[in-house]
């Protein structure tokens, strides 16, 4: 399980406890050189190099500064150290750090105030006299260390809650945008379905059921529109399995090109359907993204889906026109036509309660959308219909 930022050891530290020990150490040396030169043969002497190096010793195998036991017996012995000979006083800086180091301020400040008062009546009772520095100077250092160290450990604090907030607000972050990515891709695989495989079943659905009606009567016909269906099929069968590799069209990856795919498409809704569809080319093609290409071709084939159902159309046309900074695509028909502005459901003659109906136009806008286009809809009832999409050309 991941340890949460706020229990990382701080890479800092270790160093600044190496240095700390070393110092308290040459501070311990100095002290008893010191007292040496001065105390050689004082009878207290022996206790004096024997304390020094216990609490050397037992200093350096300080592993675990937070446990009170080994806390107590440092400082217990430089106290001792201290009565007996004040020159030790000077150990107290490091040991000061320690104190704060290990234990919460509320404990930390008065064990520091202790031992700067201990460092205060050891340093009067050298002989030479009172000395006010003596006096002053401990409690300043103390002071000063205890501040420093207080406030840089508070920044410290703060600056890792920032950071801990920061990694959370990422998290959360990330969180949201790969839900925003699956609501995307969603939507996308909606659009791709509603364009390719709901309209192909939908055709299919009405060539079968126009089978049935003429079957008794017209049975050359029936057989007509039943293998309309299975071409239909044929070709749903092809987009499944695009669907599995790479969700490109059928149509555009056979043909090569949007304005082949573009004319393929409406040769085969003329042999298909029996409605005329001709395929109109404006301009030089100017090459653009496969997304682009793609979008345009299943707006193309969602169009005349809807013409083919709802329309009552004779004649459509496609026309694909390169103008310089973008590509407009116009689909028209002659049929009935519609009010723009309504909801999706019940444009162009959609029955009313069939809640698998009405996605045509709002899939179109949400293609257009994620590359930058716009689709319009220009019809009136009994005049036809044009849909026109425009997707701007990158560079131009």
């Amino acid at each position: 399980m991941r340890q949460p930022l706020s229990r990382a050891i701080d890479p800092d530290a270790g160093w600044l406890t190496v240095v700390m020990r070393l110092a308290f150490l040459l501070l311990l040396g100095t002290s008893l050189a010191r007292y040496l030169a001065h105390h050689l043969y004082s009878p207290l002497t022996p206790w004096v190099v024997a304390l020094s190096l216990a609490l050397a010793v037992g200093h350096l195998s300080g592993l675990s500064e937070r446990r009170p036991a080994w806390l107590t017996a440092v400082l217990a012995s430089w106290a001792v150290l201290v009565l007996m000979a004040p020159s030790f006083a000077w150990c107290a800086v490091p040991l000061v750090y320690t104190v704060l180091r290990a234990l919460p301020p509320r404990a930390a400040i008065p064990l520091v105030t202790a031992l700067t008062v201990l460092v205060v009546v050891s340093e009067l009772r050298l002989p030479g006299g009172f000395d006010p520095t003596m006096l002053l100077l401990p409690p300043a250092v103390a002071a000063l260390a205890t501040a420093v160290f207080l406030y840089m450990q508070r920044q410290g604090a703060r600056q890792r809650k920032l950071i801990v907030d920061l990694i959370r607000t990422r998290r959360e972050l990330a969180a949201v945008e790969r839900r925003q990515g699956a609501l995307a891709e969603r939507e996308r695989l909606s659009v791709e379905i509603h364009d390719t495989l709901a309209q192909g079943l939908s055709s299919q659905q009405m060539l079968l059921q126009a089978a049935e009606r003429t079957w008794q009567q017209d049975p050359a016909a029936a057989l007509g529109h039943v293998r309309t269906a299975a071409a239909i099929a044929s070709r749903n069968l092809a987009e499944a399995r695009r669907f599995v590799h790479d969700l490109a069209p059928a149509d555009l990856a056979e043909q090569g090109t949007l304005e082949a795919a573009l004319e393929a498409l409406a040769d085969r809704e003329a042999a298909e359907s029996g409605l005329a569809v001709r395929f109109h080319l404006d301009g030089p093609p100017i090459p653009m993204p496969a997304a682009a290409q793609s979008a345009l071709l299943r707006i193309a084939q969602g169009a005349l889906a809807n013409t083919r159902e709802h329309a009552r159309a004779e004649h459509a046309s496609i026309t694909l026109s390169y103008l310089g900074d973008q590509a407009v695509l116009d689909i028209a028909d002659d049929g009935c036509g519609f009010t723009p502005g309504r909801s999706d459901r019940g444009e162009r003659g959609e029955r009313a309660g069939d809640g698998n109906r009405g996605h045509g136009l709002p899939a179109m806008r949400a293609r257009l959308r994620q590359l930058g286009g716009t689709l319009t809809i220009e019809s009136a009832p009994g005049e036809g219909t044009v849909v026109s999409a425009a997707i701007p050309l990158a560079g131009r």
